[in-house]
């Protein structure tokens, strides 16, 4: 009964569980229930007693761990115990709490602390580890590649092209001539990477054996491979504002409400725009037709830039086809001046003349020579300007027209610098030195060969008295000064080369002469013994090219003489046998001199040229006057 009705008493007494949480920290130091309970038994309560407090205590452990231990107590407790909950003052409880809540927050700052420590240790392991990992990758990988064998090699070739091996071998490579000191294959050159890297480039993208050979030795692996992939993209769709006839506002808004999305060119250009995207056909709005503007490439603005032509001035573009740099120099002068289109073949002339009709350019006249001829046709030192953008490989254009990758060799690159050399000469002797606006021509071209570019200026500069001065474009690299074996004037650095994968343009070369005097130079054999008496306007054959061999040695031979015709050593000299012997008609002995005038069996292009309008002439007057006579017969 007595055991009944503690736990009946016990039971009435247990209060809610937010009171019991309320007294968590004040509680902690007073004896737990284990305690209490068998403190109980110890006074010799019953067994039954103690089991039904055990049976209590294990109810209100899942409760709490302390809240319950006020409840538990009985009249039984111990008195000192009493005493202190009776008497116990509201300090001691203060401070017993105080001291208790202050270890424990001691004690979780600590084991904060503890953790977060351990946290940056083990974060530290991981970084290092992974730094490990990275550089023991780094290790395998430049291991793991090899140059392939040359059996490899042959049974690839059997093969199809596995393009996926190709492209991987392709990185390895870059990535081994990136670094070549730590990462090159034992036993193996920088020459072997270099030759399989052009075979493996010319298979995955389709060059052939010299492209790829000029390119490789033209610009660094990485800078190559840009360059390559640039050439694998269409460039922008450019288009020029004709100033003739509208303004680049304008055009833009006008073009923008039709559904082409557009934006400014850049800040070197005040008439260029670039087309995103168009919902309409670009080239068959009717801005277009009412030639608003003109779709061009950015590459092509550059050379009539650097022209600058001036109002009033008189102005050749000798390769004008189909239009677009004439009618930007026309718009430049604003119609006025006069400018001579001249196109070589002749089944370009119509696009040219529809454009020129389209653009509503007034001042030019359309011409279809050989620019080689030009200067006979229109005069030598007639014109203000000259514009040469020359024919050339097209090597600089390859994303307009992949089948330059394979159709180009050794032999046209000499033929293009060959006729390249040719024009320039013509145009510089057109051009008048004494203009007091002008005297200037721009020589460019779609081309990356050296051969067409800085080796043509570098000729022109020894030929003519001419010299290289700014483009006035304040972007693009600077002309080679020097490439593996040759060297250059230095003045080529104010020419410019573009890039596609440097300014996302077709590459392009753009140099412009200033003509300091109307007189030609007379060549020394210190230039090179194929360049002595070369004559600008003549095409020369393997026998003018002896006869030029032949003409110092002569000038040698008679160094050491005196104008009276003795030698040095004043000793007369006995003649040389009559077949070595170069006489006049009158069989007198003639001088070098006037033997290298006589040399010349044939008569100069413009007696040519007079001989031939003289007989064209005759046989005009010739045909006149059979119909005259026809005529009075009838």
């Amino acid at each position: 009964m007595a055991s009944n009705k503690n736990k009946g008493a016990k039971s009435k007494n247990l209060p809610p569980k937010k009171k019991q949480r309320s007294n968590l920290f004040a509680e902690k130091n007073r004896p737990t229930k284990k305690d209490e309970v068998f403190d109980d038994a110890s006074d010799d309560q019953s067994e039954e007693q103690l089991e039904a407090a055990e049976d209590l205590l294990d109810g209100d452990e899942e409760v709490s761990d302390f809240g319950d231990a006020s409840d538990i107590s009985d009249d039984d407790d111990d008195a000192p115990l009493a005493d202190d909950f009776l008497q116990g003052g509201d300090d001691d409880e203060d401070s017993d709490s105080g001291s208790i809540s202050g270890s424990g927050s001691d004690s979780d700052e600590s084991d904060i602390e503890e953790k977060s420590r351990a946290l940056d240790e083990q974060r530290a392991r991981e970084e290092e580890d992974a730094q490990a990992e990275m550089q023991m990758n780094i290790k395998e990988e430049s291991d793991e590649f090899r140059l392939p064998t040359k059996e490899e090699l042959e049974e690839e070739q059997q093969r199809p092209p596995d393009l996926a091996n190709l492209q991987m071998r392709i990185k390895d490579i870059v990535r081994v001539l990136s670094n070549f000191k730590d990462l090159r294959q034992e036993g193996a050159t920088r020459k072997d990477y270099i030759d399989q890297i052009k075979m493996d480039l010319g298979s995955y993208y389709g060059y052939n054996e010299f492209l790829i050979g000029v390119l490789v030795d033209m610009f660094p692996v990485v800078e190559l491979m840009e360059l390559i992939e640039a050439f694998e993209k269409p460039r922008p769709t450019c288009i020029r504002t004709n100033t003739l006839r509208t303004r680049r506002r304008d055009l833009a808004d006008t073009l923008s409400k039709r559904g082409v999305e557009l934006d400014q060119l850049s800040k070197w250009s005040k008439v260029g725009l670039v087309v995103y995207n168009s919902h309409v056909p670009i080239g068959a709005t009717p801005e277009y037709l009412a030639g608003f503007y003109y779709i061009q490439g950015a590459s092509s603005f550059l050379p009539v830039m650097a022209l600058a032509p001036q109002e009033k001035e008189r102005v050749i573009d000798m390769a004008a086809a189909p239009g677009g740099k004439t009618t930007y120099v026309a718009a430049l002068m604003k119609n006025s001046g006069l400018i001579f289109a001249n196109e070589m073949r002749e089944a370009r002339l119509k696009s040219l003349t529809a454009n020129l009709h389209r653009m509503g350019v007034t001042n030019t006249i359309v011409c279809n020579y050989d620019g080689r001829e030009l200067p006979k046709v229109l005069g030598q030192n007639s014109v203000d300007r000259v514009l040469l953008d020359a024919p050339c490989s097209g090597t600089g254009v390859i994303s307009k027209d992949p089948s330059v990758k394979t159709s180009k060799s050794l032999d046209d690159i000499q033929k293009c610098a060959h006729l390249q050399k040719q024009l320039i000469l013509a145009a510089i002797d057109m051009v008048d030195a004494n203009s007091k606006s002008g005297g200037y021509i721009v020589y460019s071209t779609c081309s990356m060969m050296v051969p067409e570019n800085e080796a043509v200026i570098d000729y022109a500069l020894k030929k003519r008295d001419v010299k290289v001065v700014p483009c006035g474009l304040d972007f693009g690299c600077p002309g080679y000064i020097r490439f593996r074996e040759h060297r250059f004037h230095t003045s080529l650095e104010n020419t410019r080369r573009f890039y596609p994968h440097v300014h996302n343009m077709d590459g392009f070369f753009v140099a412009k002469l200033k003509k300091m005097s109307n007189t030609k130079k007379n060549p020394v054999s210190s230039d090179g013994l194929e360049t002595v008496e070369q004559k600008p306007e003549e095409i020369h054959s393997d026998e003018d090219n002896i006869k030029e061999h032949e003409q110092p040695i002569m000038k040698q031979s008679t160094k050491g003489k005196k104008k009276n015709g003795l030698p040095g050593n004043g000793k007369v000299e006995s003649p040389p046998p009559l077949k070595n012997k170069e006489k006049s008609e009158n069989g007198k002995v003639e001088s070098p001199a006037t033997s290298k005038k006589r040399k010349r069996k044939f008569p100069s292009k413009e007696e040519i040229s007079k001989a031939r309008e003289e007989k064209r002439k005759a046989m005009r007057d010739g045909k006149k006057q059979a119909r005259a006579d026809k005529k009075i017969g009838k």
